[in-house]
This record gives C-alpha cells, sequence and structure tokens, in this order.
C-alpha cells in the first residue's frame, strides 16, 4: 500500500478517490427502484460497461457520450468527488462503484434497482490494475510486477481480495434485478452482449439506433474520445485536478506477456482453492482467451 492508502472496514481504500466520509455516505445512500448500478472490482471493463449503458439510455445518440464526461454521466457511488451529482439527479440515475457486497448501501437490498456486474480475467485484471497504477502514481515506483501480484493475491490492494468482491457479489446473481456481465463475452460479441444489457434495462431500441450503441461502444470509439478515455485525478500538493488517460490495450489474454510461467501457475492454485465451490461456467476467460 502507498502512503495515500487508508484501511476502511479492513479495506485497503485509495484516498485520492474516495474518504471515511464518502464511503460512510455510500453505505447510507437511499437507492431508488429506478437506480442502474454497474458494479465491478478496478480494471473490470467499468467504463465500457458506463459507455455501453450510456448510449442504450441514449438511444445510440452519441451526443451524450461525446459532451459529458463519463463521471458526469456515471457518477461514483463511493467517490468523494462526484457524490453530489447524484443527489441533484432528477429520474432514474446511473451510477457506478467498486465497493463490495459488505460496503453497499443498505437500502439496495429491497430495492429494485438494478445492478449490472461486471467481471473479466483476474490475470487480465492484475495486469492492468499494475499498469495504469504506475501510470496514475498509486503505487510505489519501485515495486515490480512479482511484488504486486503477491500484494493482490494477499488482497493488500486497493478494494480488498478480488476474490472476496467477487464471490460476494455472486450471491446475488439469481436476483432478477442483478446482470452478470464479463469483459470476455463483449469482447466476442459486442452485438449480442449489448442487446442483453438493453433487455435487461427495458430500453429495446430501433435496428439504427442499435447500430449507432454498438459502433460508439468500441474500443477505438472510447479511446478516442475525450469525454471516456480519461480519468480525474486530483494533485494533494496544490490541489490542481488532472485529466488522465484512462484505456490501455482494451484486449483479453495481455497477462500471457507479463506472467512467468510460475506466476502463472502459483496464481492458478489459489485460483481454484479460492473459487472452487462456484461454477466454472460462471467464469468465461478460459474458453475466449
Amino acid at each position: 500500500m502507498t502512503d495515500s492508502t487508508f484501511l476502511f472496514k479492513g479495506i485497503p481504500m485509495q484516498a485520492d478517490f474516495v474518504s471515511v466520509e464518502s464511503l460512510l455516505f455510500a453505505q447510507n445512500f437511499l437507492v431508488k427502484d429506478d437506480d442502474v448500478i454497474i458494479v465491478s472490482y478496478p480494471r473490470s471493463g467499468t467504463h465500457w460497461m458506463i459507455e455501453i449503458v450510456s448510449l442504450i439510455v441514449s438511444k445510440g445518440n452519441p451526443t451524450w457520450v461525446q459532451t459529458v464526461k463519463n463521471y458526469a454521466r456515471c457518477p461514483g457511488l463511493d467517490s468523494k468527488d462526484w457524490q453530489k451529482l447524484l443527489l441533484d439527479q432528477d429520474g432514474p440515475r446511473l451510477m457506478a462503484t467498486h465497493l463490495p457486497i459488505q460496503l453497499f448501501p443498505k437500502s439496495y437490498f429491497t430495492s429494485k434497482a438494478k445492478i449490472i456486474y461486471v467481471i473479466r480475467n483476474p490475470k487480465d485484471v492484475i495486469t492492468s490494475g499494475y499498469y495504469i497504477g504506475k501510470h496514475l502514481s498509486l503505487l510505489n515506483n519501485q515495486q515490480t510486477f512479482g511484488e504486486y501480484l503477491h500484494a493482490f493475491i494477499q488482497g493488500d490492494v486497493t478494494w480488498g481480495s478480488w476474490f472476496d468482491h467477487t464471490i460476494g457479489w455472486l450471491t446475488r446473481r439469481d436476483t432478477a434485478n442483478f446482470l452478470l456481465m464479463s469483459y470476455e463475452e463483449l469482447q466476442r460479441d459486442l452485438r449480442g452482449n449489448m442487446q442483453k444489457v438493453c433487455q435487461f434495462l427495458g430500453k429495446p431500441l430501433s435496428p439504427e439506433q442499435f447500430d449507432s450503441a454498438v459502433q460508439h461502444s468500441s474500443f477505438s470509439a472510447m479511446k478516442e474520445n475525450a469525454m471516456s478515455n480519461s480519468i480525474m485525478l486530483r494533485n494533494p500538493e496544490d490541489d490542481t485536478v488532472h485529466n488522465i488517460p484512462l484505456l490501455r490495450k482494451g484486449t483479453c489474454g495481455d497477462w500471457k506477456n507479463v506472467f512467468t510461467v510460475a506466476q502463472s501457475e502459483a496464481f492458478d492454485t489459489v485460483y481454484q482453492e479460492k473459487i472452487s465451490r462456484l461454477d466454472p461456467g460462471l467464469f468465461p476467460w478460459s474458453e475466449y482467451c
């Protein structure tokens, strides 16, 4: 962990983005029946899903995603900088969070709000998290990939254990207002899986609207869109805010270029131990990547 990381109920949190106050706000947030919440472990495809849902909501019209920052379209439920946007919004609200299930707003569990939970091959999550962390200076610059991998396995990274996060949220997978989506399936069949999101949200699109939504949800379109390909990071030394590029490669299987054989085998052993009680069919990465 870095100097800007703190523990909240046993889970490491990044002070650049959240605070004790913002996390308590999230836990006590009043979720409404028509809210749509995108939930994921970091680097699992959060911003891709924000773009997809934004384009579905706007009926394929790209104006909204091209003129309004992603955090303004879909404020972070736990974000200390953007929570006020949620309070000021009228009508159905779109929001995103990395909160594990035990820190989620209590009001959600008695609501009809819809959750889209996005998962990704944890080896790609590790790879992406390591490089984005280096880029955002969220990690000790002297930390090697091997050291980061060890910390990840131990859950000693921001947002805690991937295993706990994933297993916790998958307990909701059989509820009517929960949709499980994977980064790998979006890569394999963007159109088919965007159709699933449309159905889940109850927002059918015309063929023309749907074609436009798919077109503007592609990785290349997002990477060229300054409203989507950035994250705002505040410099604590002078309180200035900087827009940092967010998207990296947008591929499956990049972990193979980073992990050694020994690292991959060691992770696989832990992975099998942790998720052995879950249906392997829930995790499509071995099939598509």
